[in-house]
């Protein structure tokens, strides 16, 4: 169960399955912000895409091939990116692992 409160709790936060290898645990958000944990299965990938948002993400375990506006970097755990909106981004997990999201304005498609 996702919150636009100010308290969630870990064990009310439900995952979903969203694609093959990747699954997603809303956390919280309000009206300017928005935050959730991915876990990805190794070989999952993250379609490239845009959205208006600006999006940052950390790494919490795994290693990832990022890329954002043609350029890709490996990034594994304390690693952190931002995304402007608008800009062409996506990723592939190459060992399984999780990061966590953030995005403003929050994604109404993900409530």
């Amino acid at each position: 169960m996702a919150t636009s409160g100010s308290f969630l709790k870990g064990a009310d936060a439900q995952w979903q399955e969203m694609a093959e290898g990747r699954r997603m645990q809303m956390l919280c958000y309000n009206d300017q912000l928005m935050m959730l944990r991915w876990e990805f299965a190794a070989g999952a990938v993250g379609e490239p895409h845009t959205h208006p948002h600006t999006q940052t993400a950390y790494i919490e375990s795994g290693l990832f091939e990022v890329t954002i506006d043609g350029v890709t970097e490996r990034l594994g755990p304390g690693s952190s990116y931002v995304v402007d909106g608008g800009v062409l981004h996506g990723a592939v997990c190459i060992e399984a692992g999780t990061m966590v999201d953030a995005f403003t304005p929050h994604r109404a498609d993900y409530i």
